[in-house]
């Protein structure tokens, strides 16, 4: 093992401006850790609002951003049997992931399905397993019903696309540009409409005859949100899934009263950790759409580690389709 690993360093709280790579000696294993050859690491919009300190998790720099990671066990610590030297495995913590290596807790990181690359094993845990819970243990989407998913050209919201057509749903969904709205067609969408568009819930409205559609899934938040209320049917669920937008909206009680529908939060690894046995059943269904290539990760962009900075940058413009990926080796 080398006596020291490249990182992206965050130096200050400015931005991806703050980046710089820097060459850190690593840390020696405590009990119940692994340690990483780091292949790739996805980037999650926290990662960028990190650099900001504006994510809810707010680390003082100089720290390593990146939650999410895939690549190969190279030490173990004495305590830990259920990884080996050579394993590819993928991971998440609070940070770190943009570096040649990663410290985790062996119970931190999972084996990496077959069907996977490095890259997609990188950006394709989280966003499935939000994905499924929101669409299976929260909404229970059915066959047929319809689906308005916001966002849809993200990273989650391209993973809900793929799993609710799977699911039989038909699909509706939200890009900004017309290679947005054309990718999310080819991932599965049987409509893909713009969200500026100031008629957009009408058209909701007409491609569901009327009615409107039974689930809302919103990882976008802000004045979307509102138009997403006046886009659902009568009894339909409302999934809050995130804040892209920056702006938290307030719901007219009023009107889930009048149109009898739900407001449904969730948080798909608060639910893993408050029920193991729903974690665990999630997991093994996970890999199973794995094998079969469902929720594989559409990568738009990869970057390597030196140009971290402009890895961020492309996530702070939006022109990210799917994900964005640093290939660390």
């Amino acid at each position: 093992m080398s006596e020291t690993y490249s990182a992206a360093v965050c130096t200050a709280l400015t931005g991806p401006n703050s980046i710089r790579i820097e060459e850190l000696k690593p840390k020696p294993l405590q009990a119940g850790d692994i340690r990483i050859a780091v292949k790739a690491a996805g980037l999650n919009f926290p990662d960028l609002l990190m650099t900001y300190g504006k994510y809810q998790f707010r680390p003082d720099p100089p720290f390593i951003p990146g939650l999410e990671v895939a690549g190969e066990v190279i030490e173990v610590a004495p305590d830990v049997t259920a990884f080996s030297a050579g394993d590819r495995v993928m991971g998440g913590s609070k940070g770190n992931g943009f570096a040649e290596q990663i410290v985790l807790p062996a119970k931190a990181a999972r084996p990496l399905p077959e069907a996977l690359s490095f890259a997609e094993g990188a950006c394709w845990h989280g966003a499935a397993i939000t994905a499924w819970h929101a669409l299976n243990d929260k909404a229970a989407l059915q066959v047929e019903e319809t689906i308005l998913i916001l966002g849809a050209s993200g990273g989650v919201g391209m993973a809900a696309v793929k799993l609710a057509k799977h699911k039989g749903a038909v699909v509706i969904a939200t890009g900004s540009n017309d290679e947005k709205r054309q990718t999310l067609a080819r991932a599965g969408a049987d409509h893909s409409l713009d969200p500026a568009d100031p008629n957009l819930a009408a058209k909701v409205k007409d491609l569901t005859g009327g009615k409107g559609v039974d689930v809302v899934f919103d990882p976008v938040g802000g004045d979307l949100a509102i138009t997403g209320t006046r886009a659902i049917g009568w009894g339909g669920r409302y999934l809050i899934v995130g804040f892209a937008s920056g702006d938290i909206p307030s719901f007219p009680a009023n009107h889930a009263l009048i149109k009898g529908y739900s407001l449904i939060g969730l948080r798909a690894g608060e639910s893993a950790r408050r029920d193991p046995a729903l974690a665990a059943k999630s997991e093994q269904m996970l890999r199973e759409l794995a094998a079969h290539g469902v929720m594989r990760p559409h990568i738009s962009h990869s970057f390597a580690l030196g140009d971290a900075a402009d890895a961020l940058r492309i996530l702070e413009q939006r022109a990210v389709i799917g994900r964005v990926v640093i290939k660390t080796q």
